[in-house]
């Protein structure tokens, strides 16, 4: 690690050790050339914009890092007030619990296999069970990325362009990036726009597109309260719509996974 990468993590440990909002960082410190963050296999590295590929890499770094994701095992949140889902991303272990009825699903997110309880028994129905699990990885899917989408900025299937210097509705300066997908997810269709502050290199909007093809978005909606958890920097305020109770635990017992 270079002296100046050292100097910057340390000052970003002293800014993130509270549950506030971060303090901005230099642009110029966002991405230390010895920071790494390679890409998951499959990202399109080829197809993405140089300068959008350093930025997603400025933003990983003024998350908490990428070592910190990657050694960071059990996250839960509350995602709207719909359901709770707790994550063993070491295992790809998920337990997603329906606030409405009490409904608790456990996925294996490599296998697919897992077990559901609901209304007082557990799910034994071949067909049931197997559609309710597909259901369960989908979720997952979609309530992780309004929470961790900017970890993932260069997973399989992405690619990356960088659109323009804008500023969000909130009037902060930002530069704009693209997403669009290829054959990953179930909505490889999709495509989002994500304004990162030029300042903080921190997520500060995004707009989410149900086709490439479309001009206009479906919505658009802020990143707002970052905080820090463990080594991580989350945010849950999505403007109209919360990610509350998040948490990162360093041990959970085996037995918070079970469905009964």
């Amino acid at each position: 690690m270079t002296l100046r990468a050292f100097l910057f993590l340390t000052v970003a440990v002293i800014l993130y050790s509270c549950q506030t909002e971060p303090q901005p960082n230099s642009t110029e410190q966002a991405l230390p050339p010895s920071t790494p963050n390679p890409p998951a296999e499959g990202f399109n590295a080829e197809g993405s914009d140089p300068q959008a590929i350093a930025i997603a890499d400025s933003v990983m770094l003024a998350m908490g890092g990428r070592q910190s994701w990657d050694t960071t095992r059990y996250f839960h949140w509350n995602f709207f007030g719909m359901r709770t889902l707790l994550w063993d991303k070491k295992e790809g272990l998920v337990k997603i619990t329906m606030l409405k009825d009490s409904t608790q699903m456990v996925v294996d997110l490599d296998t697919g296999e897992g077990k559901i309880y609901s209304q007082g028994k557990m799910v034994t129905d071949e067909t049931a069970l197997r559609e309710g699990l597909q259901q369960a990885k989908s979720i997952w899917i979609n309530d992780a990325y309004w929470l961790f989408m900017p970890f993932k900025l260069k997973d399989s299937g992405v690619t990356l362009a960088y659109l323009k210097a804008d500023t969000t509705q909130a009037g902060q300066a930002a530069d704009l990036l693209q997403l669009t997908f290829d054959s990953v997810g179930d909505t490889p269709q999709n495509k989002y726009h994500v304004w990162v502050g030029k300042e903080d290199r921190l997520v500060r909007q995004w707009a989410y597109f149900s086709n490439a093809t479309d001009e206009e978005p479906k919505f658009i909606l802020p990143w707002d309260d970052y905080q820090t958890y463990g080594d991580l920097l989350l945010s849950g305020d999505r403007g109209e719509r919360q990610i509350t109770d998040i948490r990162v635990m360093e041990e959970v017992p085996r037995a918070a996974f079970a469905v009964n």
